[in-house]
């Protein structure tokens, strides 16, 4: 095979309509456009959803979706984040003054990423499987 002779498959193209070249092409004065209207002109295509004047689909539709109001109150924290914490006990306040979570924070939950190298007590603080299973692992524990 050589690029010079490579094509299309047949059928696949279609000739192009030669427009405007007098009565006897069947495609002269209008050039299969009628007459009149919007869709006879040059750039004549109504915008994209438009609906003749109707309210349009997208417009009728309800909105949807929301921002829970717990979550501007919940917060996470890495794995890592808890070894640059002083003490071995760690509640939120301890993670509010490291300023790992703001300060309007009321729940925090420990994710596993990262990795923790020393005993950790976690008070309060809830944890995944896997991040209580690491903090587990390094001699940690975790209360409720």
């Amino acid at each position: 095979m050589h690029l010079n002779t490579i094509k299309p498959a047949a059928g696949a193209t279609r000739k192009s309509k030669r427009v405007g070249r007098g009565i006897g092409s069947g495609l002269g004065k209008t050039c299969g456009r009628g007459h009149k209207g919007q869709k006879s002109r040059s750039g004549g295509k109504p915008m994209v959803g438009f609906e003749g004047g109707q309210m349009p689909l997208q417009r009728r539709l309800p909105k949807f979706g929301f921002t829970a109001r717990k979550s501007r109150l919940s917060a996470e924290v890495r794995l890592h984040e808890l070894a640059g914490i002083e003490g071995d006990v760690i509640e939120l306040k301890n993670l509010v003054e490291a300023g790992v979570v703001p300060a309007r924070t009321r729940q925090a939950k420990v994710i596993l990423s990262g990795e923790i190298d020393r005993a950790l007590t976690l008070k309060g603080i809830k944890a995944t499987r896997g991040a209580r299973e690491a903090i587990e692992k390094s001699g940690g524990k975790v209360e409720d």
